[in-house]
C-alpha cells in the first residue's frame, strides 16, 4: 500500500490527507508548527486551519521532516508558492528520484517568472505532477463531491496521481497542458481578489459577472502567450476555479479582497484572513510579466495599482469602466 507524505499541515493538504486515509492509505503530515502537529496527533483535529475536522488514525503528524518522509511513495508539497523552492531544497537528497512530487500550490515564483513545476524541477530530479481546479479544502475535508485536474510533463506520473486520489467524492481528470493548468490556477487568484474588492465596495451581481467574464479573457491571454492551450482555460483549472473562488466565502482571496474594498490596508487584510492570500503575490508577478510581454490585462493592472500604488478601489472601477471603447472579441 502506498504511503503519502504531505509537507505542510495547512487546510488543503489536511483535507487531501483525510481523503486518502479514508481510502485506507497511510499518510504523514510534516509541519514546523508543533501546535498543529499536536492537534492532529492528540485531538485528531486541525483547528488552526479547518474547524471541527475528524482526522482518521491513519494520518500521523511530524515535526521531523526525515521521519515524515520515511517510506513515502508520493510527496505532496502542501505549502504556499513563495516557499516551494526552499522546501524542495530541504528535501533534496532525502527522497528517491522515482518518487512522484505533487504540487497543490497555485502561483508563480516572484522574481523569476517561473511556474511552480519549473521551480520544483530546478531543485529536484523527481517526476512533478500539478493538481489544480475548483476545490475548497473545507468541502473536500467533509466529502462534498469535487472535481479537479492533474497535469505533468510525464503523463504516466499524472495518471498514477489520478489513481491515488480518485474516489466517489473526488473525481480527478488528467490534462497534458501543464502550462495552461498552472497559469489558470495562478491568475484566477488575481481575479478572485478583485471580485472580493468589488464586493467590499458594495458593487452588485452585474459587476461581478463582468469581472469574471473579462477575467477569463485575461487568464486566456497571458496563458496562451506563455504556451498554454485555449481550451484549458475554459475547463476546471480556468473557468471552474474562477467561479468557485470569486463566489465563495471559503475563498481566502475573495475574503481578503472584501476587506481591502472596505478600506482595510493590504497587510492587515491578509493578517485578518489568517492564511496566505496567493492573489497578492500573483498580482505583482503577473503585472511584471504582462508588462514584459506586452499583454493586455486591465483588471490585473488596476488591482496592482490598488494593492501597491495607493489607488482607491473606487478610482480603479471608474478607470476600468471609462477605458477606450473596443470590440468584445479583441
Amino acid at each position: 500500500m502506498n504511503k503519502v507524505t504531505f509537507l505542510g499541515g495547512g487546510s488543503f493538504g489536511t483535507a487531501l490527507a483525510i481523503l486518502l486515509a479514508d481510502k485506507g492509505i497511510d499518510v504523514s503530515i510534516y509541519d514546523i508548527n508543533a501546535e498543529v502537529i499536536n492537534d492532529i496527533n492528540n485531538n485528531r483535529k486541525n483547528d488552526r486551519y479547518i474547524k471541527e475536522l475528524n482526522i482518521p488514525e491513519r494520518v500521523t503528524g511530524y515535526t521531523d521532516i526525515d521521519l515524515a518522509l520515511q517510506g513515502a511513495s508520493f510527496v505532496v508539497l502542501a505549502v504556499p508558492s513563495h516557499v516551494i523552492r526552499s522546501v524542495c531544497k530541504s528535501i533534496k537528497g532525502k527522497i528517491n528520484k522515482n518518487i512522484i512530487v505533487v504540487s497543490i500550490a497555485k502561483g508563480m515564483e516572484e522574481g523569476t517568472d517561473l511556474r511552480l513545476s519549473e521551480v520544483i524541477s530546478q531543485e529536484l530530479e523527481n517526476p512533478v505532477v500539478v493538481m489544480s481546479g475548483p476545490s475548497h479544502a473545507e468541502e473536500v475535508a467533509i466529502g462534498i463531491p469535487t472535481t479537479i485536474v492533474v497535469s505533468s510533463k510525464d503523463m504516466n506520473s499524472a495518471e498514477k496521481v489520478q489513481d491515488l486520489f480518485m474516489s466517489s467524492n473526488f473525481r480527478v481528470y488528467t490534462n497534458d497542458d501543464l502550462i495552461g493548468v498552472e497559469i489558470g490556477g495562478a491568475v484566477k487568484n488575481i481575479i478572485a481578489l478583485a471580485a472580493g474588492v468589488s464586493d467590499g465596495i458594495g458593487l452588485g451581481d452585474n459587476s461581478k459577472a463582468a469581472l469574471m467574464t473579462r477575467g477569463i479573457v485575461e487568464i486566456s491571454r497571458i496563458g496562451e502567450e506563455l504556451g498554454g492551450k485555449a481550451e484549458t482555460f475554459f475547463g476546471l483549472t480556468g473557468i471552474g476555479d474562477l467561479i468557485v473562488t470569486c463566489t465563495s466565502m471559503h475563498s481566502r482571496n475573495r475574503r481578503a479582497g472584501i476587506l481591502i474594498g472596505k478600506g482595510v490596508p493590504v497587510e492587515e487584510a491578509i493578517k485578518e484572513v489568517g492564511m496566505v492570500v496567493e492573489g497578492v503575490s500573483a498580482c505583482r508577478a503577473f503585472y511584471e510579466l504582462k508588462e514584459k510581454l506586452n499583454v493586455c490585462m486591465p483588471i490585473t493592472d488596476m488591482l496592482y495599482k490598488v494593492l501597491f500604488k495607493g489607488k482607491t478601489p473606487q478610482q480603479g472601477v471608474e478607470e476600468l469602466m471609462l477605458r477606450e471603447k473596443k470590440s468584445e472579441i479583441h
